[in-house]
């Protein structure tokens, strides 16, 4: 009777993290940093979408040992590496080293032969997250969640498509008779 109580698995702690991951992008025939940069962020941008399109996608700040600021990119023999940071949110993880296991995952799926280093994990306050509904999700791997999160966006976009096409026909009653009109028409 003595042993304290352990939390089972249906009282673990959700929570949502935002991630930030460098990523290190090679570039090839170019000439100047700001290329570089722009080409960078372009086939990026190709790699994650549409899969990942709500990964948001800027340069990387990088200083030497001293402290000096450098560009992102580093151009020789017209080619660059350029260095990005990578930043999702990751939903309904227990714990911040697996919200930056998922992304990393999930970046590098995308992402092949890219090195990634997770920057940061920070976790996102409950009032947050409640904010922002518009915001992609990503869950930690729970199918069943993804499953019903379609089948509610699909019962929302039948429901708007309904309304529409309810409106379409108040406007037009004249031009389209209804059905029991056509019955007593024969």
């Amino acid at each position: 009777m003595g042993e304290p109580l352990m939390p089972s698995a249906a009282q673990s702690i959700c929570m949502d993290c935002r991630v930030v991951v460098e990523a290190a992008i090679p570039v090839y025939d170019v000439t100047t940093p700001d290329e570089a940069i722009r080409i960078a962020v372009s086939k990026t941008g190709e790699m994650l979408n549409p899969d990942l399109s709500y990964v948001e996608i800027s340069m990387s700040p990088r200083t030497t040992p001293d402290g000096e600021e450098l560009p992102p990119a580093f151009v020789a023999a017209d080619e660059a590496l350029v260095a990005l940071e990578l930043e999702m949110t990751v939903f309904n993880v227990e714990q911040e080293e697996h919200a930056s296991r998922i992304a990393r995952k999930e970046i590098g799926q995308r992402l092949e032969n890219v090195p990634l280093k997770v920057l940061t994990v920070e976790r996102i306050p409950d009032s947050d997250a409640e904010d922002s509904p518009d915001e992609s999700e990503e869950s930690a791997g729970d199918e069943a969640t993804d499953s019903n999160k379609a089948t509610d966006s699909n019962k929302a976009t039948d429901s708007n498509k309904a309304t529409d096409s309810d409106e379409a026909t108040d406007d037009g009653d004249d031009l389209i008779p209804e059905f029991d009109d056509l019955l007593e028409d024969g």
